[in-house]
């Protein structure tokens, strides 16, 4: 099947969206009930600092831990607004940030960064302007706007209203005066997350058991298993509790074009992988035995390859043994218990 597809459904009791491009699966979004969601805002309490690690813990709403980094000046007992950045690892409070975001399909309004920019990806000087002329009116003073890309081919009237309500958004929760820890916005689950990142023109499928109608189901089970083929070779990303291992083979054959060819297949194959596992944190790639002139190609191969990715990503380098390192978002919930629900 040619062309773009979202679904929506669930995986047992937990919502899941599905990205499809040409049949296979390209994304996948799955909730995880248990844990806050990433873009959750609290009223927080900040509690103690924490040595030698340059931020402090704070107090969130039923018993709920919370770190905040870069946090100088704070004092315990001080109210804060604070907004979950990704999930957290077993055992570890939320990761928090103080620069609230409230992010929507068109605009992102930003309380502490004021003024109006647009997207850089918009291109186009004549939509820009478009652009500007529509927001312009509707940014209080001290407020801050962010135009997103989805924004160059939108109707005005949707765009200026999903301006008009992320900006009542931010003034109701920027103005709350309240004391104790609360959730004061909920964090975007996966179909509103498929709404408001997946922009592109796709079909939609929203009627129930529609991941087993459109073979979501055995696509992602070959996205739970570690390993993952390639044109070349194969390749094992497998999660430990410190990090994520990506070992590539090339199989039988050992040979320096055989090993380029396999490493550059698993550099290629990598975001989507992280992705569907929803897999962050640190990644290890022990790739196939390289020549120092290959190293160059697949640093390159990487930079293009994470260019796109949605989930930042920061490419670290090589270590002394010559594996490479990847630093990655936490931002996505991992598959492994969802599927399990299924």
């Amino acid at each position: 099947m040619k062309g773009r597809m979202v679904v929506l459904d669930h995986l047992g009791e937990t919502e899941a969206a599905a990205l499809l491009v040409d049949g296979q699966l390209d994304d996948l979004l799955v909730d995880a009930p248990d844990l806050p969601r990433p873009g959750t805002i609290y009223r927080a309490v900040c509690d103690r600092p924490m040595k030698g690690q340059g931020g402090v813990t704070v107090r969130l709403p039923d018993g709920g831990r919370g770190f905040l980094r870069q946090a100088k000046g704070l004092a315990p007992g001080q109210r804060l607004l604070v907004q979950v950045t990704g999930y957290a690892e077993p055992g570890k409070a939320v990761p928090l940030t103080q620069r609230v975001l409230f992010k929507s399909r068109y605009a992102i309004a930003t309380p502490e960064a004021p003024g109006l920019n647009i997207s850089r990806a918009l291109k186009d000087e004549e939509a820009r302007v478009r652009l500007r002329e529509v927001a312009t009116p509707l940014v209080p003073e001290g407020m801050g706007l962010i135009l997103r890309s989805s924004c160059e081919n939108a109707d005005e009237d949707e765009i200026a209203e999903d301006i008009a309500a992320m900006i009542d958004l931010a003034r109701a929760v920027t103005s709350d005066s309240g004391r104790e820890p609360e959730v004061l916005v909920e964090g975007d689950g996966p179909h509103t997350l498929a709404w408001r990142e997946w922009v592109e023109p796709a079909a939609i499928v929203t009627e129930p058991g529609g991941f087993a109608r459109e073979n979501v189901l055995d696509l992602l089970e070959a996205a739970a298993s570690p390993r993952v083929p390639l044109d070349g070779g194969h390749m094992w990303v497998e999660p430990t509790r410190a990090l994520v291992a990506v070992d590539v083979n090339t199989g039988g054959d050992t040979s320096p074009a055989a090993g380029l060819k396999a490493n550059l297949a698993a550099i290629a194959a990598l975001p989507r992988a992280l992705r569907l596992r929803g897999l962050g944190g640190q990644v290890t790639l022990d790739l196939a035995p390289l020549t120092k002139a290959h190293r160059r190609q697949a640093e390159t191969a990487l930079r293009i390859a994470f260019r796109r990715d949605p989930v930042e990503t920061v490419l670290v380098g090589w270590t002394p043994l010559g594996h490479y390192e990847l630093q990655r978002k936490r931002e996505r919930a991992p598959l492994a218990p969802a599927w399990r629900c299924v």
